[in-house]
């Protein structure tokens, strides 16, 4: 039977006032507990050692953390690469290889503590001048990071010390820790890059301070990762390594599953887990997500470019239908933020424009623009995201009902990649998974160019105006009204439909002990995950 587990809370990190005569806030890295620590739950009497076997369905394209972008690069890498700033389910920066940091009052200055003892993989320990040279790497648009994005506000990353940095801004930005996490970028030894083979490389060795490191990367076949013997947190990881076994499809998985050849997988698809259910020895559990399933549609692709034409289509989508088809009820139908972002950043449901399905309307909107009788349009879908073939099929009777023909186009995963990082988009599903801040969500995503990636070609400026104000008010509750503003333009004008978050849904074996699931979908959880034989 599925059920939702009872996440492990972390006691909440709290700030203090430095001093009565100060107003700089000073952030504390929290204490490992008996209960709960960065990645997971601490386990009470953990076997250690034993290489735990996981399947993967959609193979990362590369394992670059610096310029790939795929979510299926991400899940894998942040057990080899770490950031200043680890994102907990919770939704607080935590300090990883910060150890703390203060804000300066006028919030342009952030001066970071590291921590101390941390060994990359190459052997060398970390300093303040590899911290500087990798985010100063990541945010210089030269280079090529789709991250960089996340840190057009940063002026200056500087060393004060071997144990400290500064970040100096253009302008406040209360979503800095979070982008200091590890979606994008990492710290890595200063210099990495001054190797023109450095990209490839990582496909080869790993160059991080994670918990485990890089000993093998086949295509199509397999990841063997080991733990890193050096790791700073003492203990951790549990496993002596995780093999990740890079399967064709779900029917090779679940027989993989029940031959016991994979002892952890994360499952998409509710037909998939209706057939391991009640087959002796698998535990399936059922955890939140900050994911989403959505439409993109790329202005660049007429008739696209014609704001009604994208309210037409929006107006024409059922999302529950079209989640039913693609994941049962394991999922939540979504507005406009993810499910995990909903309660505090969120627009309401009930206040979110264009929502459908409305066919009339939604005709005499595609009759405005001059498509009476529709139109014929590619939609783009991905291979190994097995979600998007149902749900393809769903949208195309749905946008059939207004005329609209859907020519289905599958293409894998660096394809579809190529076209995203040069937003030449189209009309196509995506995938994504974000941290748990809205700035990180939408800037880099919709933001004009160039100092945002704007993927869809929106170019709105109103809505641009909102994302620079967001970003720069550290006041909840002002954010949160400006988010609104945001959020209702977003739907109104349709660049992207969010269509629904589909619940994290894994599988494993009864040896399996101590994994949690992170609502980003990345896994994190493996470093605190044991075998029990």
């Amino acid at each position: 039977m599925f059920y939702r587990p009872m996440l492990h809370r972390g006691k909440a990190m709290r700030a203090t006032l430095a001093a009565a005569s100060a107003l700089a806030f000073v952030y504390a890295a929290p204490a490992f507990g008996k209960d709960v620590g960065l990645y997971g739950p601490v386990a009470e009497n953990p076997v250690m050692g034993g290489r735990l076997n996981m399947g993967l369905l959609v193979e990362p394209p590369g394992l670059d953390p610096f310029h790939q972008a795929a979510d299926a690069r991400i899940r894998v890498t942040v057990l080899m690469y770490q950031g200043l700033f680890y994102e907990s389910p919770e939704g607080r920066a935590e300090p990883l290889l910060a150890e703390s940091y203060e804000v300066s009052d006028d919030g342009l200055t952030y001066t970071i503590k590291l921590r101390q003892g941390v060994v990359f993989h190459t052997g060398k320990e970390m300093t303040a001048e590899d911290v500087a040279y990798s985010y100063n790497y990541i945010r210089d648009p030269k280079n090529g990071s789709p991250g960089a994005g996340d840190f057009a506000t940063v002026k200056s990353v500087e060393v004060v010390d071997p144990s400290t940095v500064r970040f100096s801004l253009s302008v406040p930005n209360a979503a800095l820790p979070m982008a200091l996490g590890n979606k994008y970028g990492a710290v890595v030894p200063a210099g990495t890059f001054d190797d023109e083979n450095a990209r490839n490389l990582m496909n080869v060795q790993s160059f991080g301070t994670g918990p485990f490191k890089l000993v093998e990367f086949t295509p199509n076949s397999h990841i063997v990762l080991d733990k890193n013997e050096d790791y700073w947190d003492k203990g951790m990881p549990y496993l002596d390594g995780i093999d990740f076994a890079i399967l064709p499809n779900s029917a090779s998985m679940l027989v993989a599953l029940q031959n016991q050849r994979i002892d952890l997988v994360a499952l998409a698809r509710p037909q998939d887990v209706k057939q391991v259910e009640g087959v002796a020895g698998l535990s399936i559990e059922r955890w939140p997500s900050l994911g989403q399933a959505s439409i993109d549609l790329g202005a660049e692709t007429k008739p696209l470019d014609d704001v009604r034409v994208r309210q037409a289509i929006s107006l024409a989508v059922d999302k529950k239908q079209i989640m039913q088809a693609s994941v049962g009820d394991y999922g939540t139908v979504l507005g406009t933020v993810p499910a995990g972002l909903q309660e505090h950043w969120g627009l309401a449901l009930d206040k979110v424009p264009m929502q459908g399905p409305n066919i009339e309307k939604a005709k005499a909107l595609l009759a405005e623009a001059g498509h009476p009788d529709g139109f014929t349009l590619k939609l783009t879908t991905i291979n190994g995201y097995d979600w998007m073939d149902p749900a393809a099929v769903t949208l195309r009777q749905q946008l059939g009902a207004i005329g609209i023909t859907l020519d289905i186009q599958k293409v894998d995963l660096g394809v579809w990649i190529n076209s995203f990082r040069s937003s030449q988009m189209g009309f196509t599903f995506n995938d994504w998974a974000t941290q748990p801040d809205p700035n990180l969500l939408f800037y880099r995503h919709f933001h004009r160019k160039p100092d945002g990636a704007d993927f869809r070609n929106w170019a709105n400026d109103e809505a641009s105006a909102l994302l620079d104000s967001g970003r720069a008010e550290a006041d909840p509750a002002k954010r949160r009204e400006i988010y609104d503003k945001f959020q209702t333009i977003l739907a109104d004008t349709a660049p992207t439909i969010m269509l629904f978050s589909p619940d994290h849904i894994t599988v494993r074996g009864e040896k399996v002990q101590n994994y949690v699931q992170h609502p980003t979908g990345w896994y994190y959880g493996l470093a605190r995950t044991y075998l029990s034989e």
